[in-house]
């Protein structure tokens, strides 16, 4: 598109002002893309002033192209006013966005992704989606104010997902979200203080930590080993720091893929229970499941009937990015602390991305889009365990997770990550060093590979290679 726009924009001379341009068709015909690159490379001009678009007319030179870009202005005296300190004030304004951008921030062109963690576009439901959302917008009310805490039928159906067959929770525990992040942030925020600790497993997803900091709290970690945290160590960090929140991802846990064991998830329940701490439950990989993984644990949400778990779940991860619907699910006075800052922040989720999630999940095509990204998960998954095993071996794999969309591989001791993400970068693949997972100093230097934002094998197995010529070197 970007190619497209450069080339309009030199030809434009040939034109006078309001003179028409050449039709879309003969445009996709002449420079031999698809008419969707033509439409936004065309946008891209209009929202220049270059070119007008009139709907059944076509593109035309614009009459009067704007002015050049403005002087820019003196922005210095913003660096006084963001740093003053006021007396007593002990929370650093200063927010770290660095770990959640290295896997947000778009790769130069050529670059395979290995960092991303989302769906490739070839496994997002794009049909079913244009679909939904089509229907969604010739609902009654589509475009009206929704309830604050969600449209009821939604909030319906993410009780049933979370409470399971057991209808442990209603809709009225539940609360909808714009995306895991947003309902993270909401949740942190609701249940600790600034300057409060709060307890992280060790690594851990880098935006735990950075939602943490940027309310104030300190992050401590406990460490998770292939059977997820340790309830010793969670409960001895419960004792020492006095913290009364812990942030977890018992399912396929971001980055190790460890899934909390049966006896460790009655174990963690009745520490946080005894400490009177709260357990945040960030269950985001439960519908990116692997068709050869069995049977799911519930949630820790099903199994508490006491309101301990404040759980979190979305559904863009197994969609699009753009679907940011998500639920916080909650029991007791928390979940009208959740609302009131909700409230405050955004009022509530767009109604027409509401309307949408209810008709994608609701249609028949929902269950086979899940059934066809488990399906190709596990095929790319072991892909890459065959490459990385056959192309790496001096990267260690300790664990093959049965759902998610990453492998966490051990890097031998001293070796400078940074160094070996960049040179990756240089042969053409990005990956994401393990240094953001950690809260404190890591015991070991990693490497985190996805293997859901590429096109599929080949370009895992490429990825690999390229891997291994930044590996050279580096290790060497």
């Amino acid at each position: 598109m970007v190619e497209l726009a450069e080339s309009l924009r030199k030809d434009l001379d040939r034109y006078s002002p309001g003179e028409k341009l050449p039709s879309s068709r003969a445009l996709v015909e002449r420079h031999r893309v698809s008419p969707v690159t033509v439409s936004r490379a065309l946008a891209a001009l209009a929202a220049e002033g270059l070119v007008v678009t009139r709907p059944g007319a076509g593109a035309f030179r614009a009459e009067r192209p704007r002015a050049g870009a403005p002087r820019p202005g003196d922005t210095s005296w913003q660096e006084v006013a963001l740093s003053v300190e006021t007396a007593g004030e002990s929370v650093p304004r200063s927010v770290d966005a660095t770990g959640v951008l290295a896997t947000l921030a778009a790769p130069p062109p050529g670059i395979l992704e290995f960092n991303n963690g989302y769906l490739h576009s070839s496994l997002q439901p794009e049909r079913a989606l244009a679909a939904a959302l089509a229907r969604a917008g010739r609902r009654p009310g589509a475009w009206g104010r929704p309830p604050v805490e969600g449209l009821p039928e939604l909030r319906a159906w993410f009780a049933r997902e979370i409470g399971g067959p057991a209808g442990a929770l209603g809709a009225a525990d539940i609360l909808v979200t714009a995306g895991g992040q947003s309902a993270l942030t909401s949740a942190l925020r609701a249940l600790a203080p600034p300057g409060a600790p709060v307890l992280v497993e060790s690594p851990t997803y880098p935006g735990i930590l950075a939602a943490a900091r940027a309310s104030g709290q300190r992050p401590v970690p406990v460490p998770v080993d292939a059977d997820g945290v340790r309830p010793d160590l969670l409960a001895e960090a419960l004792r020492a720091t006095g913290a009364r929140v812990f942030v977890c991802q018992p399912l396929f846990q971001n980055p190790t893929g460890a899934t909390l064991s049966a006896e460790r998830r009655r174990e963690v329940l009745a520490i946080a229970r005894e400490a009177g701490a709260f357990v945040v439950e960030d269950d985001f990989a439960r519908r990116l499941v692997h068709e050869d993984a069995g049977p799911l644990s519930a949630t820790l949400a099903a199994d508490d009937p006491d309101g301990v778990v404040v759980h979190v779940c979305s559904l863009t991860k197994a969609t699009s990015p753009s679907l940011r619907v998500a639920a916080l699910a909650a029991r007791g006075p928390v979940l009208e602390r959740l609302r009131a800052i909700q409230v405050v922040d955004s009022f509530f989720v767009s109604r027409p991305l509401q309307e949408t999630a209810l008709e994608l999940v609701g249609a028949p095509s929902w269950p086979r889009h899940l059934r066809t990204v488990a399906a190709e998960l596990h095929t790319r998954r072991e892909a890459l365990v065959t490459a990385v095993r056959r192309e790496l071996p001096a990267l260690e794999l300790r664990h093959v997770p049965p759902g998610g969309y990453h492998l966490w591989l051990r890097l031998p001791q001293g070796t400078d990550e940074a160094a070996l993400a960049s040179a990756a970068l240089r042969a053409g693949v990005a990956v994401a060093p393990g240094r953001p997972y950690f809260c404190a100093e890591p015991p070991a230097p990693h490497v985190r590979l996805s293997f859901a934002s590429v096109a599929g094998t080949g370009e895992l197995a490429e990825g690999v290679r390229r891997l291994r010529t930044a590996c050279e070197e580096v290790l060497a």
